[in-house]
């Protein structure tokens, strides 16, 4: 069966799908890095309902992958197999009762702190730090300057392969560094989290610390994915790094930042597999100067060329 007649098919088998189906579709402007090849299918869902019409209706054997904004993202230039689910603004809400707040897997992790600002409450300031949406930050259990979020984690709806909703507690879900335990297959869909009530000074105050901290010593406002690698336990991975003699390492137009060499730079017009070569040179000189060995933090996905 040729490929046009697979789109056919396909296309078909989801009649009745309300959101937005599209083949052979460029990604790599969801990502930080803007690189990386096309999706093989893309779907934006509607809304819940429309995600998990098109789950139980997609073959079980066609690989999916949900994307946020892409920010701890590296799509090679082979593109995606399979289905990447886009989760966009319909899956944005955020909302506020008491200590809690709600909010879709889509909603930027700033804004979410800012809602909590907003309702003067503490305990979400870190997220003022974190890069990408909360579906990202629940995957990978983000963090930053002290807080993760399985410190503020209450609960979780998520969606298995099949279609079927999940409602996870906290005592549902262990937490380790960069990781959860929650099945490969589970999409997750919104989260609910746990502040506490307290001055909004104070909590300014905090979070204006924060982004002052992430001005002076991270590369903002560049094509970049945030931390490139794990922090080693008990070592900083970007002192490894510099110790290395890595800070400023190029290869084409990807550059180890100066400002924080944990972060790979898009210099120019780089593609994904100039981007990660560089992270492997970084990783083996890594391994040669201090015999520690660095563990990627960002995702690589998809086919290389």
């Amino acid at each position: 069966m040729t490929i046009e007649a697979q789109n056919i098919s396909f296309a078909e088998l989801m009649s009745g799908v309300r959101g937005k189906i599209e083949f052979d579709a460029p990604i790599s402007k969801f990502t930080w890095f803007r690189t990386g090849g096309n999706a093989d299918i893309l779907f934006t869902p509607e809304d819940e309902d429309d995600l998990c019409f098109f789950l139980k209706r997609c073959p079980l054997d066609t690989p999916l992958m949900p994307l946020g904004v892409g920010s701890n993202l590296l799509i090679r230039d082979g593109g995606v197999e399979g289905v990447v689910i886009r989760l966009g603004k319909k899956f944005s809400q955020i909302s506020v009762q008491g200590n809690f707040i709600t909010a879709g897997v889509g909603a930027p992790d700033i804004a979410v702190a800012n809602t909590a600002l907003k309702n003067g409450l503490a305990g979400l300031e870190f997220l003022k730090g974190v890069p990408g949406t909360i579906g990202g930050a629940l995957k990978m259990n983000a963090g930053a300057y002290g807080t993760e979020v399985k410190d503020i984690f209450q609960s979780a709806t998520a969606v298995d392969r099949a279609g079927k909703i999940h409602h996870l507690m906290s005592n549902d879900v262990i937490f380790s560094y960069r990781h959860t335990d929650v099945p490969e297959d589970f999409i997750f869909i919104k989260a609910i989290f746990k502040g506490r009530l307290e001055e909004k000074i104070k909590i300014k105050k905090l979070m204006d610390k924060i982004a002052d901290l992430r001005e002076i010593s991270q590369p903002l406002r560049t094509r970049t994915g945030g931390s490139t690698f794990k922090n080693p336990i008990g070592k900083y991975a970007w002192k490894l790094i510099d110790d290395a003699g890595c800070r400023g390492l190029t290869i084409g137009n990807v550059t180890v930042s100066e400002k924080h060499c944990n972060f790979l730079i898009n210099a120019g017009d780089a593609n994904s597999q100039n981007i990660e070569e560089l992270g492997e040179e970084v990783r083996r000189r890594v391994m040669k100067s201090s015999g520690v060995e660095l563990n990627w933090e960002i995702k690589r996905v998809g086919r290389k060329i």
